[in-house]
């Protein structure tokens, strides 16, 4: 049932309740939600429209003398309110604008700060999913043999941050070959990604003549070793994790336990997030609506950031779903907006 089919008066009393809930983790009474005069009605009158919302699905009623508390759909239905009706950058959220310094070109650096950030200023758990070197618009790239069997790619992105790679690869290169593959590159992709200049690389190397056969292949293979150790990274930083155990009764930890198990894998983690990366500047994930049995009992606030060319990554948190939606919406979105800036910002 939408949201719209609600009439006005349940709308106030159901926003009510959820508020309440949040506040206290209580069951809502009628007599609680009349004495904030949401409505003139009496509490009988609130309780008739308690009882036809628990009908509808957006409450539940733990005990038959007890109050009230919001479902999944109770909780979806004030989520939507939220990111319909109220602006997502609100002046008072950036009192933690102040703790996101962020500046120069240190990529890892900003990410891991934000992560910080996002688990102090929400009292959860969150997270930051790096973007794949292989995949960032590069302005300038080159190799560096820094030990045998190993070649370190930095990048450096059109508005000048800089990301290092160290690659280990079974071909043996000299700096003189790397400093003329990295020339090549740069004259021939650059405002390309490693895994279309490896693609360009291929098909030209189906037309190469044997004079530069060679030369290509091996370039090839610094650029497959490159994606690989790419893949194989971990692509998520995570900070806060304590915080998300505390919030949880003893039944619920061996749940928690499974997603700790996923974070300590954190490519695995890092792709079930990455399938929920929109277009939407902020997106709610409540209980059941991730896919993720291990976080039913979750919520998740996720946002992306980028340049002006592309989305690199995402973030968020992971808490309770009795978080402050109010507050952790704007959080997320805010660190979403200043990452982006000071990204596309960081050569002005």
């Amino acid at each position: 049932m939408k949201n719209q089919e609600l009439r006005e008066k349940d709308r106030l009393v159901l926003a009510a309740a959820v508020e309440l809930y949040l506040k206290t983790g209580l069951p809502v009474s009628s007599g609680a939600i009349h004495q904030k005069k949401v409505l003139t009605d009496s509490p009988a009158t609130i309780r008739n429209i308690l009882v036809r919302l628990g009908e509808r699905g957006y409450l539940s009623q733990p005990h038959a003398s007890s109050g009230r508390i919001p479902t999944d759909r109770g909780l979806r239905f004030y989520v939507n309110s939220l990111l319909a009706g109220v602006p997502l950058t609100f002046d008072r959220i950036n009192l933690f604008a102040e703790d996101l310094s962020l500046g120069g070109s240190d990529l890892p650096g900003i990410l891991h700060q934000a992560s910080r950030v996002l688990a102090d200023q929400s009292d959860s758990l969150g997270f930051v999913i790096q973007p794949r070197i292989s995949r960032i618009h590069f302005r300038h790239i080159r190799f560096i043999q820094i030990a045998a069997g190993k070649v370190m790619i930095i990048l450096m992105t059109p508005f000048q941050l800089v990301l290092t790679e160290i690659v280990p690869t079974d071909t043996t290169f000299d700096q003189v070959e790397l400093d003329r593959a990295s020339q090549y590159i740069n004259a021939s992709f650059s405002g390309r990604t490693l895994s279309q200049v490896r693609d360009c690389v291929l098909e030209e190397l189906g037309k190469s003549t044997s004079k530069f056969e060679r030369a290509l292949s091996r370039l090839t293979s610094l650029l497959k070793a490159s994606i690989q150790q790419d893949d194989m990274e971990d692509p998520i930083i995570v900070q806060g994790a304590s915080r998300l155990i505390g919030k949880f009764e003893k039944a619920d930890l061996p749940r928690l336990k499974m997603l700790f198990q996923n974070i300590e894998e954190k490519a695995s983690l890092a792709k079930l997030l990455s399938e929920f990366i929109a277009l939407d500047r902020v997106k709610v994930l409540i209980g059941s609506e991730s896919n993720m049995p291990e976080i039913s009992d979750c919520a998740l606030v996720l946002s992306h950031y980028g340049d002006r060319t592309q989305v690199l990554g995402s973030l968020g948190i992971i808490g309770p779903k009795r978080i402050p939606y109010d507050k952790i919406i704007p959080l997320v979105d805010n660190v979403a907006q200043k990452i982006s800036r000071t990204i596309s910002g960081a050569s002005s």
